[in-house]
C-alpha cells in the first residue's frame, strides 16, 4: 500500500478571511509597473479622480485624507485631528476592534469611557441616550464601529445620529468602517457622520498599506481649534494639498495608488457602489443560509443571532472547541482554503479559543467563490465527523439562484 497522502490543496489557495481580502488580478497587474514619476505625469494627473471616487464610495461631498498606514493609523489620525489629551471620548463596544480603538485613545492620553454591550448584542440606544442626556458637554467625540470585524456585528449608525440630534449633544461622531466600506451600505453625509475610518485591504480590494479618513466640515472646524496637531497625521494639507507630496506628507505610496485606482474603477465606475452593496448582501445571505442549516444538526452557531444585525462582509461562527481550529487546519492542509481565526470572543489562552472561526466574504468575491468556500466547509465537517445537518449547500444555492430568477 502506498504511503502517499492525497491532498486536494494544490492549485490557487483561497483566502476566505476578513482581510486582507482577495486581490483582483487587475489590481495586481496595475501595480506591476516600473516606478512612476512623482513630480509630473499620470500619477499626479489621476489624483483628482481618485479623491472623487473615494468620496463616492463613502457617499460624501466633504473631505478625505490618504495615509501610508493600515486602519490603526486611521484610528490615530481620526483622534489627533479632533480631540486633545485629557478630553473625554465615549466608545461604544461590541467587539474586539471597538475596544482596540478605545485602547488606542487611552494611549494618546484621552479620557476614555467605554460602554460595552458584550459580544452577542448590538447597542442599547436607551442606555446611550440616557448617558448623553446626563453629560454636561464633556464628551467631545463618540467612537464606534459600523461593523466590528471580530464579532461581525453591524451597528445602526443612522440611529445613533438621531439620538445625538434628539438630545442635542454636540459630540463628533467617529465611525470605524474598516470592515464595511464598499461592502455594507454606508452613507456618511446622509447619516451625519463626522469622521469615517477605513483602509485599503478589505472592501477596497487593494493590498494593506493605505489608511483612509473621511471627515466632515464640522470636524475640520474642530481641528482648527486644537492647539497642536501631529505634523504627520494632520489631515488639512492632505485633503487640500498645495503640492502632490502633501497628499502623503512625503513620498507617495506609488504602487498602492496604482492598485487603488484600478480597484475604484471596478467598484465605482463598472459595478457601481449600490450594486456592490447588493452583491455583498446576497452572498452574505448565502453564507447565513448554509450556517443555519448546519446548526440544525450540530454545534455550528453564528455569532450574531439576528440577521438584521449582521455585517455583509464577514460572518463569525462558533462551533465548539477544538472544532474551530481543527476545521480551519483541515481545510487549509487538504482543500487549499483558509478561514479566519476567531478574534476577541474569548481570551487567546482560553481553550475555547479553538471553537471559533470567521468566514470572510468581502471585496472581490462572487457566487462561485463563496459557494466553493461553503462546499469546502461542508466537506471538512464530514471529514472530521463534526455533527451537522444536511442540505446547507442547497440552501445557499437557492439564495443565489433566487436573485437570478
Amino acid at each position: 500500500m502506498s504511503d502517499l497522502k492525497t491532498s486536494l490543496a494544490a492549485g490557487r489557495h483561497y483566502l476566505a478571511i476578513p482581510g486582507p481580502s482577495v486581490m483582483p488580478d487587475r489590481v495586481l497587474n496595475a501595480m506591476h509597473a516600473a516606478a512612476p514619476n512623482i513630480y509630473t505625469g499620470p500619477l499626479l494627473d489621476m489624483m483628482d479622480g481618485l479623491v472623487s471616487d473615494l468620496k463616492a464610495v463613502a457617499r460624501t461631498q466633504q473631505n478625505v485624507a490618504i495615509y501610508v498606514s493600515n486602519g490603526h493609523g486611521g484610528w490615530e489620525a481620526s483622534l489627533v485631528n479632533t480631540v486633545t489629551p485629557g478630553e473625554k471620548v465615549l466608545v461604544l463596544v461590541n467587539g474586539m476592534f471597538g475596544q482596540g480603538w478605545a485602547n488606542h485613545a487611552t494611549g494618546l492620553g484621552l479620557d476614555v469611557e467605554v460602554m460595552d454591550f458584550g459580544k452577542r448584542a448590538t447597542w442599547d440606544f436607551d442606555r446611550i441616550s440616557a448617558r448623553l442626556t446626563a453629560d454636561n458637554g464633556a464628551i467631545k467625540a463618540i467612537l464606534c464601529a459600523h461593523v466590528d470585524t471580530s464579532t461581525s456585528y453591524k451597528n445602526d449608525i443612522a440611529a445613533l445620529r438621531r439620538v445625538l440630534d434628539r438630545v442635542g449633544h454636540d459630540a463628533l461622531l467617529l465611525v470605524d468602517c474598516i470592515a464595511s466600506m464598499g461592502c455594507d451600505r454606508f452613507e456618511m453625509d446622509a447619516w451625519g457622520v463626522d469622521v469615517a475610518v477605513s483602509a485599503s485591504q478589505k472592501g477596497l480590494m487593494t493590498p494593506p498599506g493605505i489608511g483612509l479618513v473621511w471627515f466632515s466640515d464640522k470636524a475640520a472646524q474642530r481641528q482648527k481649534s486644537l492647539k497642536q496637531v501631529s505634523p504627520y497625521w494632520n489631515w488639512a494639507p492632505r485633503a487640500n494639498p498645495e503640492g502632490f507630496y502633501q497628499y502623503f506628507n512625503g513620498t507617495a505610496p506609488t504602487h498602492h495608488l496604482l492598485g487603488l485606482r484600478e480597484a475604484l474603477t471596478m467598484l465605482v465606475h463598472e459595478e457601481g457602489i449600490e450594486n456592490a452593496w447588493a452583491r455583498h448582501a446576497v452572498l452574505a445571505r448565502a453564507v447565513w443560509a448554509a450556517c443555519g442549516v448546519w446548526g440544525q444538526g450540530g454545534p455550528v452557531d453564528m455569532q450574531v443571532p439576528d440577521a438584521v444585525d449582521r455585517g455583509h462582509a464577514v460572518t463569525g461562527v462558533s462551533i465548539g472547541a477544538p472544532n474551530g481550529t481543527a476545521l480551519r487546519d483541515w481545510l487549509s492542509e487538504n482543500l487549499g482554503v483558509t478561514l479566519g481565526i476567531g478574534l476577541g470572543i474569548v481570551p487567546a489562552g482560553d481553550p475555547d479559543w479553538h471553537g471559533h472561526f470567521r468566514i470572510g466574504h468581502m471585496g472581490h468575491v462572487n457566487a462561485h467563490m463563496v459557494l466553493g468556500t461553503l462546499g469546502a466547509i461542508d466537506t471538512g465537517l464530514k471529514a472530521l465527523g463534526i455533527p451537522h445537518a444536511q442540505g446547507a449547500l442547497t440552501a445557499a444555492s437557492r439564495v443565489c439562484a433566487g436573485e437570478m430568477i
